[in-house]
């Protein structure tokens, strides 16, 4: 597989707030630290300033020569109808970001016509299935059955997808959804991103020993919290230094 980032294992900073300002400061404060690999912006900093700006404040901040990568999470993009999946993918495309993440649950057809535009244009696209957060399966009063992670995975792998969203702070499910790699992509020819970590409950110890040789920490809340540049740098040298 073509390995996104240049690092088998690393932190993408998940950018979930909607201040250009702490999008500065957080990048400054982490962008010479070689295991930080890229920076996740959500939906908040996009509506709020426009994915083209906040590309390109995130440019002008890092150096000319830089390795990082800028990964777009709309929360959730793909559950929209086929259709618009191709206008999506030029926006998304056009602003600069290099991988985007999806989370098709709008069905097969939204997912195969999404991930294909999303390939069209370039993009690295990177598929999750299973969220977080306590109450969203419907074994924990949710909507969405617990089949709906493995087919929408198998799906992905049909695609030619090999970067895949695993919830981090449930260990067991990661190895689940590994099997499913193994079998369906093959094994070590896929990587694992992992939020759901500190805050949330997860360990990045624990998440590391399940997600095999290529995974990737997405950490927001615990570096960007953090109340000036210097804190910011230390919280997230703590974060890198439990990859291993």
């Amino acid at each position: 597989m073509a390995n996104l980032f240049e690092r088998d294992k690393g932190v993408i900073v998940a950018c979930d707030f909607p201040v250009l300002g702490k999008l500065d400061q957080v990048v400054m404060a982490t962008m010479d630290l070689p295991a930080i690999v890229g920076y996740k912006v959500g939906a908040l900093l996009a509506l709020t300033f426009g994915l083209h700006e906040v590309v390109h404040q995130i440019s002008a901040v890092l150096p000319r020569d830089h390795n990082k990568k800028i990964i777009y999470d709309h929360q959730k993009g793909g559950t929209d109808i086929p259709d618009m999946g191709v206008n999506f993918a030029k926006v998304i495309g056009g602003a600069g970001i290099d991988a985007a993440i999806l989370f098709p649950f709008a069905g097969m057809k939204t997912q195969v016509a999404w991930t294909k535009a999303f390939h069209e244009v370039g993009l690295t696209v990177i598929v999750g299935a299973e969220m977080t957060h306590p109450g969203f399966l419907t074994s924990e009063g949710g909507v969405i059955a617990p089949t709906v992670g493995e087919s929408i995975f198998k799906v992905a792998a049909e695609q030619g997808v090999t970067n895949f969203v695993v919830p981090g702070n449930k260990p067991d499910v990661i190895e689940m959804y590994r099997s499913i790699f193994d079998n369906r992509v093959g094994v070590g020819r896929y990587a694992l991103y992992a939020p759901g970590l500190i805050t949330q409950g997860g360990d990045i110890s624990e998440a590391g020993k399940v997600a095999g040789d290529r995974w990737y920490a997405i950490v927001g809340r615990a570096i960007y919290d953090a109340v000036d540049t210097k804190d910011i740098r230390e919280a997230a040298k703590k974060v890198v230094s439990q990859i291993s």
